[in-house]
């Protein structure tokens, strides 16, 4: 669910889209790393498994972190543990591999972390001047940061928990109430909550979170969906695995689940996974997803990183890889895969002129990216001709500046149910870097986006508020008669994550290519998360442990490869 994209800038080279409003002048305020709670006046509305009706003057929103719930003991983290430890533990190599890496988003990061946990040596290439990729971030003249998607980080990604550990920084999640919020689109300025209890265990909350909940779904409408589910409880992991077939909504028409459940849940849920409808996502995405927050009793709980991504998150990986002898390059473009006679890589050719050679070859790039580089004698080979139907979903990021602390909100990331926006969060109240006191700034995703990735930013504005005027009535009007923009920030990604749609499963390619020497890593890749932070974490792993596991033949083809450049004496 976390909605990271990519830029634009990774596909069409263009300047990154964004305008300003008014140009006042903003204040900012930064928290300590420590835990802390801010109050801010009147009263704490707290109505467990119930509609929450918000009206000025009875309000308050409180910035509060809660505790980091114990991951560790999980099964999902300890084989994510386990799989680090693989690296660390390593047989370390008599003469180091050099790994060149084509992509600095995560799973790139997290290709080249790993590889140097193993003593090997990467070269990680960035085409642009911004580490991160789908979580890349921008600072613009006021010193307000701007993010390419918002970014949740949830109990049930246990390599990136590991990840965080790691690095050793785990207090840099801003982890929040084990909650689900949603916003009514019918009674406006209202929210029902799925409250997860930490009395029970696994999936017991999670029930007990959708039985307390009388406001989105009826008992009658209840019964028939966990009916509808009882085969994927019964059927596992081979029963989520065939249903890649199938929409989510041709699924719930299969089961006999009221259209209801579709619009009052499934609609929401699809924008936040995948931003797309149910008429399209594929029912294996939806499944996973529910199989994950289900079965861990923590899995659904969601963290906020502290601050802007590149810097948070993204350097603490790059410093871990240099420490180790490894390279991070910006403003690196890759031009060309350059091939050698027997079809493998001869080098990476970059838009500069330079050539960079080594002993083994990634591509950690979004999918669409790769595509456009494929060589031409590669492209009848079947790993790489099913990619074609993988392709990027578009997706729109939207942030706004507002003149006023708006109060008909939470500390949490909150489902908007509007048919034009995803999820939403304030991140003056979320996030510590971004905090301030006295004025809200909303970062939305709009989604689904191919009808509107090509107008104006002027236009994604006025239709956002308009829909913020439905989930702000008292605050917000869409002639900005009450609260007033002061800028806003608009990021475009044609091409984000891979579209989950039916039947894309069997064209998710593993990590070890069938050229010798050459690997791919992305959440595009054949991993168990699909497309997601965790999911970009893990390929990089397993990316990893297959360049290490075939290090024997690609030192020994390094070897032959330095001997036949080798002049014979005559």
């Amino acid at each position: 669910m976390d909605t990271g994209c990519l830029s634009s800038m990774n596909i069409t080279g263009a300047n990154q889209g964004r305008s300003f409003v008014g140009q006042l002048p903003t204040q900012r305020f930064f928290t300590s790393r420590h835990h802390m709670s801010f109050d801010m006046k009147s009263l704490v509305l707290k109505n467990k498994g119930k509609r929450l009706h918000r009206r000025l003057g009875a309000l308050q929103v409180v910035c509060q972190d809660f505790p980091r719930p114990p991951l560790e003991s999980t099964i999902n983290y300890l084989e994510a543990g386990q799989l680090s430890s693989f690296f660390r533990n390593s047989e370390r190599p008599s003469k180091p591999l050099q790994v060149v890496i084509a992509g600095a988003g995560l799973a790139g990061l997290s290709t080249a972390k790993y590889l140097a946990d193993a003593g090997h040596k990467p070269i990680l290439l960035e085409a642009r001047d911004v580490l991160g990729g789908k979580i890349a971030a921008w600072k613009d003249e006021d010193g307000d940061w701007y993010e390419t998607g918002l970014h949740i980080f949830f109990g049930a990604y246990p390599n990136i928990q590991n990840l965080f550990g790691e690095l050793g920084i785990e207090d840099r999640l801003q982890w929040k109430e084990h909650s689900m919020i949603f916003a009514m689109p019918n009674k406006p300025g209202e929210f029902s909550r799925f409250d997860f209890p930490e009395t029970l265990p696994a999936p017991l909350n999670g029930v007990w979170a959708i039985l307390r909940n009388n406001e989105m779904l009826t008992w009658p409408e209840k019964v028939k969906f966990a009916i509808g589910l009882l085969p994927a409880m019964v059927g596992g992991q081979p029963y989520v695995e065939a249903q890649d077939g199938l929409t989510v909504s041709e699924w719930m028409k299969k089961q006999g689940v009221p259209d209801r459940v579709n619009d009052e849940v499934f609609i929401a849920m699809s924008k936040a996974l995948n931003f797309i409808n149910p008429d399209e996502l594929s029912m294996q995405c939806i499944l996973i997803a529910l199989n994950r927050f289900l079965q861990e009793k923590h899995g659904s709980k969601m963290a906020f990183l502290d601050g802007n991504p590149p810097e948070r998150l993204c350097m603490p990986i790059v410093e871990h890889i240099r420490s180790r002898g490894g390279d991070v390059r910006l403003n690196s473009r890759i031009k060309k895969i350059e091939l050698n006679p027997d079809g493998t890589v001869k080098h990476f050719a970059l838009n500069d002129g330079t050539q960079i050679t080594g002993d083994a070859y990634v591509f950690a790039t979004p999918v669409d990216i790769f595509k456009l580089l494929v060589p031409q004698e590669w492209r009848e080979i079947s790993y790489f001709k099913k990619l074609e139907k993988l392709v990027g979903v578009p997706v729109i990021n939207v942030h706004i500046w507002f003149d006023r602390k708006l109060k008909n909100t939470y500390d949490h990331l909150l489902f908007s149910r509007s048919s034009l926006l995803s999820v939403y969060a304030d991140m003056s109240v979320t996030c510590k870097e971004y905090y301030d006191p006295n004025r809200s700034m909303l970062e939305l995703v709009f989604a689904p986006a191919e009808e509107w990735i090509g107008r104006s930013d002027t236009e994604i504005i006025d239709a956002t508020m308009q829909e913020l005027a439905k989930l702000f009535p008292d605050e917000i009007a869409a002639d900005q008669s009450k609260a007033k923009i002061l800028k806003y920030h608009v990021v475009k990604t044609p091409r984000s994550v891979y579209k989950t749609v039916p039947n894309c499963e069997p064209c998710r390619p593993l990590q070890r290519s069938p050229i010798e020497g050459f690997y791919l890593a992305g959440d595009y890749t054949k991993q168990k998360y699909l497309a997601s932070m965790e999911g970009a974490v893990l390929s990089g792993k397993l990316c990893a442990q297959s360049i290490v596991q075939d290090y024997s033949r690609l030192s020994l083809r390094a070897q032959k490869s330095l001997q036949s450049e080798v002049p014979v004496a005559t």
